[in-house]
């Protein structure tokens, strides 16, 4: 494992031990994390954090989403131009979508995307030279659950990155505990930004509120919330 795990790291550090073994030659890098000529330099200061079985990336707060390749966001369709959309993710620029990058797209079978669609697209590039770029089809041309959404109703709020983080690991228990009491769609975009939708608005909002505040919750601060919200619900 490489040195200065669950510690604070800072933007510069050249991290050791990633170049000892065949094994941590292929680790898998997350945000904060970049490599340059074979050295694994450090981006965003934060805490150091490694997944079994070699996946590593820094934890830090931050108010602004940086991209990075294969993040899955949630963006607003602000423009087309040609044969691109222009996309907002929360980053300093906005991200570009092919009207190609939609599963079973081609020059006559155009996509229905409308300024102010909200789509969930992953990145396909993200470096500091170039805009980033989106697609909403994985690697087999398969939308995956990617492409517009919202149009049917739903909700979209906008959270802190640490909460998005905490919601996408396998150790948050929000989601699945809701799940045993409410039907609900959710999107969750690295970006901090979530979509909600659920059976009625009243639900909806629900979830969101839920969401909201379990940032700061333990996993059984989090199954007690959702017991008394389904307790209330259920006199509904």
């Amino acid at each position: 494992m490489v040195d200065h795990v669950n510690e604070l790291v800072l933007p510069g550090e050249i991290l050791t031990k990633f170049n000892e073994s065949e094994k941590t030659q292929k680790a898998l890098l997350g945000p904060g994390l970049r490599q340059e000529d074979g050295d694994i330099i450090v981006s965003k200061p934060g805490i150091l954090k490694f997944r079994e079985p070699n996946v590593y990336w820094v934890d830090s707060f931050q108010k602004r989403y940086i991209p990075t390749k294969s993040d899955t966001v949630i963006g607003i369709v602000t423009a087309k131009a040609g044969d691109i959309f222009r996309v907002d993710i929360g980053g300093s620029d906005q991200a570009t979508l092919s009207f190609l990058a939609f599963e079973g797209a081609t020059k006559r079978n155009r996509p229905d995307v409308k300024v102010g669609d909200l789509v969930y697209a992953k990145l396909l590039v993200a470096n500091k030279d170039m805009e980033p770029e989106l697609v909403c089809i994985d690697s087999g041309g398969k939308n995956d659950g990617l492409g517009v959404i919202g149009r049917e109703g739903g909700f979209m709020i906008n959270t802190s990155i640490n909460l998005v983080r905490k919601l996408l690991s396998a150790e948050c228990e929000l989601f699945k505990t809701l799940g045993k009491n409410l039907q609900f769609e959710v999107a969750v975009g690295v970006n901090g930004r979530i979509w909600v939708k659920s059976r009625s608005v009243s639900q909806t909002i629900a979830v969101v509120n839920a969401i909201e505040a379990s940032e700061f919750m333990t996993n059984a601060q989090i199954k007690t919330m959702c017991k008394k919200l389904a307790d209330t619900l259920a006199g509904f």
